[in-house]
């Protein structure tokens, strides 16, 4: 078996627009949103087996996205190979960076190799759509401007950057949140040019009321950097840097009751290029 990445992400931004009332995803949000890739990541990992079985060992067992995904690339195409499949747990569960999105992104663009598939990326991408909002941008690879239900992509060029990532210890429920989310209270931007700082996180008023702990965390953050917003539907909240040193040196700030981490923004996935 061997150890691959699952890089989590942040949504620079987040707007809800309104509500798709009919068609395949109807009662889901219509988004805007800026998604950066971070180096900050899960580990999968993913070995081949003979016999045609697909065993996972880690949390959530066969409920989780990396068992469900290899299932169904393998259902979609018809394989007759098997895999065994591990997880190790970096990216805070509940947080907002994608964590279970991504390992499954990661199992599909493996798999795809290791069982000699060749599925063109746009291919992974509408299978990726199935298993979950967030797994077609890991299967793009790319930062990217998000559209839709965040599955329509388009790549974006992002400066480099760092990230103070603060992680309160609570699993925000993305569906409690987006059922009381306002709709309509942002306008869509024009992106690109995109420039740090642009809008705001339309769901950060409802998780900051029912979580007091996300609440005081981007206080702390925000009174020390105010463009701190959260990511996704929480719990974690960030601050962008241009430089390592500055990040970490806010990071050597945080009082003692604070967990959080640096992580670098990346400009691709580290698998990307290559998955031998």
């Amino acid at each position: 078996m061997k150890w691959y990445p699952a890089p989590g992400k942040l949504n620079l931004f987040l707007h809800v627009l309104g509500r798709r009332e009919s068609g395949e995803h109807a009662g889901y949000h219509e988004l805007q949103t800026v998604f950066r890739l971070v180096d900050r990541a899960d580990r999968v990992g993913i070995g081949l087996r003979g016999d045609g079985e697909i065993r996972f060992s880690g949390v959530y067992g066969e409920d989780n996205l990396c068992f469900r995904a290899a299932h169904l690339l393998r259902q979609l195409t018809g394989i007759a190979q098997g895999a065994d499949l591990s997880l190790e747990k970096v990216l805070p569960v509940g947080g907002g960076m994608g964590g279970g999105s991504s390992d499954a992104a990661t199992v599909l663009l493996v798999l795809n190799k290791l069982w000699h598939l060749q599925l063109p990326i746009d291919r992974l991408v509408d299978i990726g759509k199935k298993l979950g909002a967030d797994v077609p941008l890991f299967v793009y690879g790319r930062n990217a401007l998000g559209e839709g239900i965040g599955e329509r992509l388009r790549a974006l060029e992002l400066p480099a950057a760092w990230y103070l990532v603060l992680a309160p210890q609570v699993s925000v429920s993305t569906k409690e949140i987006f059922s009381s989310a306002l709709t309509g209270q942002s306008k869509a931007l024009k992106i690109p040019p995109f420039f740090p700082g642009q809008g705001r996180n339309d769901l950060e008023a409802a998780v900051a009321a029912r979580y007091p702990e996300v609440a005081a965390h981007l206080e702390w953050l925000r009174q020390r950097s105010p463009q701190a917003r959260m990511t996704g539907s929480g719990a974690c909240v960030f601050a962008e840097f241009t430089s390592e040193a500055q990040a970490r040196a806010l990071y050597n700030q945080l009082p003692g009751d604070m967990q959080g981490f640096v992580a670098r923004g990346l400009d691709r996935h580290p698998l990307l290029d290559s998955t031998d």
